[in-house]
């Protein structure tokens, strides 16, 4: 970025950045992800951000949408006995990733919007079972109405279960079986292919201690279409939870203890601003006192008008701002939301101070943007693709444990170099979140601490981004230096070349991929790649490297006309990156 003082846009951008964490009263939910031009023939699917990493955007034949098992049996019949390659679409299709991509033009989609119904809740022996286009949202609610918490789960509630599944999604948490959601499984039932004597199809039903449930509890949606879902759950509790703010001159340190001190701890680190924001969040008793409510400010029905004024600064101040306006923007917002308490309330309308109290079931996840009627787009979730608003990259990598605090320990060497780097990074800074090691053969090889960050991306194709190299680093140093591995639903595609091999027992679900769909139905171009089965997930090409389709290892990967080249990495000599 150059270095010029610009005190209009600065005070405009302050403002838009603080009204558009206003919460307001209505809401536009966002759209269906599958499209069709044709009733459900001539169709589309996209993520929820409208634009896949590769920007290609994806067809298929035809969507199904069953409202039972049994016509799920027969929409995965219909597309075998056709030949048609088949994928799985959930209600808001949250995975920036090609997950739910067929490919080609004449595959299938198979919507679980319409299984969503919560099928028993086994309040004695502490069990809940649910068809898998449930939210989040629902689950949790119908586990509380029975006196029953799910512990551990991510903190956006728009997720369907048999999404975050598919992906690993999680919460932060080293306690217990750790924060992923698929931890708490005991059995579930899959659609998968079938020989024709069969139907086409058949539904396998995977209980506790069965061989391949470790293979279906994190699966890529590439054995089949999960159809119901069963999870053990604790008694109802309550959660005390203070945000902490402190310099990070300890941080290193705090990494290694802060996931083992509080049980849904986390630590969101602002490295410009030099400081860290601790979550101190435990369990407590029902007993105490106290009805907290989780209302996250970001995920609160947010003015479409402003958002779109605050995109139309941003993407000037890319152009050709300064670091020092966007620094400044984020310290005033940063104070709000901490003013705010990033959300939660004491009683569900007002913060009045630390600790907040609740219980789990209003405390863990939330997502208001989702809850009232449609106000013809006045008020939109932040990242609606149907306003030229919010458009960002959403970067989620796991390092061992043991590793956590020399990577910190580098990161801070990186950022020492140019603190205002970091200020692309926004008020979400450095999420760090705690995962144990996994049951799961796609899930966490090792005890985890997640990175996960967002920032800027263009909707031209190739065009710079301020400061690109020193995020690009920080993603190749967890990656390469530190042996990390990717969200499944996250990242841009660089990120997946290699990432299967370091999961120790992807031979173990390969062979039941192999079992379950032998002609690989359930199977696209992409998911081959990431799980090495043929080809790899980087898209070697002019500029790939500005898109993060590939590690750049010339300058044609970057932007020469533009004074980009491929150089190594300022701190991990181990990297490439686009630098000028």
């Amino acid at each position: 970025m150059a270095t010029v003082e610009v005190q209009g846009p600065i005070m405009q951008l302050l403002l838009l950045l603080i009204l558009a964490q206003m919460s307001l009263t209505g809401s536009s939910p966002p759209p269906d992800p599958v499209a069709c031009a044709h009733g459900t023939s001539n169709c589309t699917i996209n993520n929820a951000y409208a634009s896949f990493p590769d920007r290609r955007p994806c067809h298929a034949a035809r969507a199904a949408y069953p409202r039972s098992e049994h016509e799920l049996v027969a929409a995965v019949a219909a597309a075998v006995a056709a030949k048609r390659k088949v994928k799985v679409a959930t209600r808001y299709s949250h995975s920036f990733t090609k997950l739910a991509c067929p490919g080609g033009s004449d595959g299938a989609i198979i919507s679980t919007r319409w299984l969503n119904r919560t099928v028993r809740v086994d309040a004695k022996n502490r069990l809940i079972t649910v068809e898998s286009g449930v939210l989040l949202r629902e689950l949790i609610r119908a586990a509380a109405s029975a006196g029953l918490s799910l512990p551990y789960t991510p903190y956006w509630f728009g997720l369907t279960v048999g999404g975050l599944l598919a992906t690993g999604a999680h919460g932060s948490s080293m306690w217990g079986k750790g924060g992923a959601v698929h931890e708490s499984v005991v059995a579930l039932r899959i659609v998968t292919p079938a020989p024709a004597s069969r139907g086409f199809a058949m539904v396998r039903e995977l209980g506790t201690g069965h061989p391949d449930l470790d293979a279906a509890k994190v699966s890529l949606g590439v054995l089949g279409v999960v159809s119901q879902v069963t999870l053990a759950l604790q008694p109802l509790f309550k959660r005390s939870i203070s945000f902490l703010k402190r310099d990070d001159s300890d941080l290193a340190e705090q990494v290694a203890s802060w996931g083992r001190l509080h049980e849904f701890g986390d630590i969101t680190w602002l490295p410009e601003e030099r400081k860290v924001i601790y979550r101190q969040d435990d369990r407590v008793d029902v007993s105490t006192p106290g009805n907290g409510l989780n209302d996250n400010l970001g995920f609160r029905p947010l003015s479409a008008s402003d958002l779109v004024a605050s995109r139309i600064q941003d993407e000037n101040l890319q152009k050709n701002g300064s670091d020092a306006v966007l620094c400044s923007a984020n310290r005033v917002a940063q104070a709000y939301l901490e003013s705010r308490a990033f959300g939660y309330t004491n009683d569900g309308v007002n913060f009045t101070g630390y600790p907040v109290v609740g219980y789990q079931h209003r405390m863990q996840a939330s997502g208001s943007c989702l809850e009232t009627k449609d106000d013809g787009l006045k008020t939109v979730c932040y990242w609606d693709p149907r306003i030229r608003g919010t458009f960002i990259y959403n970067t989620g990598l796991s390092l061992p444990f043991s590793r956590a605090p020399a990577f910190v320990a580098d990161l801070k060497r990186l950022r020492d170099r140019n603190p205002q780097a970091f200020c692309e990074l926004g008020t979400s800074g450095v999420l760090m979140r705690y995962v144990k090691a996994s049951t799961a053969y796609l899930g966490k090889p090792v005890d985890s601490v997640t990175v996960d960050i967002d920032y800027f991306r263009s909707r031209t194709p190739g065009t710079p981004r301020a400061h690109a190299d020193v995020i690009d680093e920080l993603e190749q140093m967890v990656l390469l230096k530190y042996g990390g591995v990717p969200h499944w639903g996250k990242n841009r595609n660089f990120v997946f070349n290699g990432a299967i091999a370091k999961y120790p027992r992807a031979g173990k679900f390969l062979e039941v991929k192999k079992r379950y769909d032998p002609e690989g139905t359930f199977s696209s171009e992409w998911s081959d790649q990431v799980l090495g089965i043929k080809g790899n997930a980087n898209i070697l090409d002019k500029g790939c490297a500005m898109e993060g389709l590939c590690v750049c290892s010339d300058d044609t990967h970057c932007a020469p006309e533009k004074g980009y080249h491929c150089r190594p990495g300022k701190v991990y000599a181990g990297a490439r990156v686009c630098a000028r």
